[in-house]
C-alpha cells in the first residue's frame, strides 16, 4: 500500500521543528482556524483531547486520502487551565501561579486517517519550577520567549532554568510527544523514514 500524505493541522513552527528531527515531513501544512475556547467547566485533559481531534477532522475535510494530524497542549494548574500568554502581564500572571509549583503539560493529539476513522492519545509531563523571584520574571519577560505560549513560557528557551523537575516526556511540552506521534502515524501508514544502509 502507498503512503498516504501526511499533513500538519497546525501552523506552529516547534511542532514543524520537532517532526523534522525524527525525519517526519509533512507534505502540507493547514493549520485549523478553531476556537480554541475551553466550555465552562471543562478540564484540561477533555479541552486537550476535544481540540486536537476538532483541529484534525475539520482540516482532514480538506484532505481526503491523507494522514492528518490534529494536536493541541495545555497547561495546567490542578483544574486552572493557564492561558497562551499574549500580552506580559498574562505571562507574569502564569509565571507567578507556576513558581515554586507542580503543574502539569497535556497534548492532545488526534490523528485522521485515510479511511477517515480517527486515533487519539493525551499525553501528560509533570514540571515543577523553582521558586521565582521578581528579578528573575522580569528577566523572562524581557526575552520575549513567552508570547503566544501555553503557561506564559517556552521550555525549550530560558524557562528551561526554571525547571526543577519533569516527569514524562519532555518534547510534549515543547508541543509535540514525538514517541506517541510517530506510533500514530505509523499505525496510518506514515512510518518513520528508513535507516541508511551501513
Amino acid at each position: 500500500m502507498a503512503r498516504p500524505p501526511f499533513v500538519l493541522a497546525s501552523a506552529s513552527p516547534r511542532r514543524r521543528d520537532l517532526l523534522a528531527r525524527i525525519g517526519l515531513v509533512p507534505e502540507a501544512i493547514d493549520p485549523a482556524d478553531l476556537d480554541e475556547s475551553a466550555r465552562p467547566g471543562e478540564l484540561p485533559r477533555l479541552l486537550a483531547a476535544r481540540l486536537a481531534e476538532a483541529k484534525a477532522l475539520a482540516v482532514g475535510m480538506r484532505h481526503p486520502g491523507a494522514a492528518v494530524l490534529g494536536a493541541d497542549t495545555v497547561v495546567a494548574c490542578g483544574r486552572r487551565i493557564l492561558p497562551k500568554a499574549e500580552t506580559a502581564a498574562e505571562a507574569r500572571l502564569c509565571l507567578g501561579l507556576l513558581s515554586g509549583r507542580r503543574h502539569v503539560v497535556l497534548t492532545g493529539l488526534a490523528l485522521r486517517r485515510p479511511d477517515g476513522t480517527v486515533g487519539r492519545r493525551v499525553v501528560e509531563t509533570a514540571v515543577t519550577f523553582k521558586r521565582l523571584d521578581r528579578a528573575e520574571i522580569d528577566w523572562y519577560l524581557a526575552s520575549g520567549e513567552w508570547q503566544g505560549k501555553a503557561g506564559g513560557y517556552a521550555i525549550q528557551g530560558r524557562a528551561e532554568l526554571f525547571v526543577r523537575a519533569l516527569s514524562g516526556s519532555w518534547s510534549n511540552v515543547v508541543g509535540l510527544p514525538l514517541r506517541e506521534t510517530a506510533a500514530l502515524l505509523a499505525a496510518a501508514g506514515v512510518p518513520l523514514p528508513a535507516p541508511c544502509p551501513s
